[in-house]
């Protein structure tokens, strides 16, 4: 593959290849974020994850229009995220964890049709989660846990037809604050719900019994009270239901052993 010239262009670096799909994963790779790679405009996949860059992702980033996967968890990366992001329309997995990013979630992740799949879990991202999220019509995964967001879970499903392929929903250990909405019955395709380690409060609704695919819910350590609607009990699907550290009322019980929460990185690496 040729590389197309669009006035100056620094000098690659030595590692840097004309690759579709090239692995930089785990090479010790240390430094500001090489520039040059973006230079790559027939890009469709860049792994750079599990190596030591830092500084902010560069906004020439939008350069990289046929980029379908974006991994860069497990760098010293940090600033906030460029919103020239929301120009790489092709992008179907976007990989920011256990990084340093700050600020809020850019709305322009929103401007991504194809997407999938976005992980930006163990960063300090801080505000409200942008419910602008919710029309990304292909979304399956979605893991904004251990950071610093704020809001409350009805801003964040308050619009129309919101999340429709939702199957995965990882808010835990934020500040998120407010009830539990009965709204999110309508999230139809969710599987997982992690809120653990917020300052949620209120009663669960009824409602959350008409999720016909939840295997896996996570309540604990919140501020619930009253009681767990009996039919959860009796959802044919639900495997995992935990709600230690609430005031909920006697006789409510977890499914389930409870365990440490998994990467939720590692169970979607392409």
């Amino acid at each position: 593959m040729e590389i197309c010239r669009r006035g100056p262009v620094s000098p690659a670096p030595s590692w840097v290849t004309t690759e579709l799909s090239p692995n930089f994963y785990a090479v010790s790779i240390v430094g500001p974020f090489p520039v040059p790679v973006t230079n790559l405009f027939d890009l469709t996949r860049l792994d750079m994850h599990n190596n030591k860059l830092t500084g902010p992702i560069p906004p020439q980033i939008e350069r990289l229009k046929r980029l379908k996967i974006l991994n860069l968890r497990w760098n010293k990366l940090q600033d906030v995220l460029p919103s020239e992001i929301g120009e790489l329309k092709s992008l179907t997995h976007l990989y920011l964890s256990f990084n340093n990013f700050k600020g809020e979630i850019p709305k322009e992740l929103a401007s991504l049709p194809e997407l999938r799949y976005l992980h930006l879990h163990q960063n300090r991202f801080s505000g409200r989660i942008p419910a602008e999220l919710g029309t990304l019509e292909k979304l399956q995964h979605l893991d904004v846990g251990n950071n610093h967001l704020v809001g409350t879970i009805k801003q964040l499903i308050s619009m129309y037809g919101c999340f429709p392929s939702l199957r995965n929903l990882y808010l835990n250990n934020n500040y998120l604050t407010g009830g539990f909405p009965a709204k999110i019955a309508g999230l139809t395709n969710l599987e997982i719900l992690y809120l653990s380690y917020n300052k949620l409060s209120g009663v669960i609704p009824h409602e959350i019994i008409h999720l016909p695919r939840l295997t896996s819910l996570h309540l604990d350590h919140n501020q619930f009270a009253g009681r767990i609607p009996e039919a959860l009990y009796r959802h044919p699907f639900v495997k995992e239901m935990y709600i230690a550290g609430n005031s909920f009322q006697k006789g409510a019980k977890s499914i389930g052993v409870p365990k440490i929460l998994e990467l939720a990185d590692s169970e979607f690496l392409v």
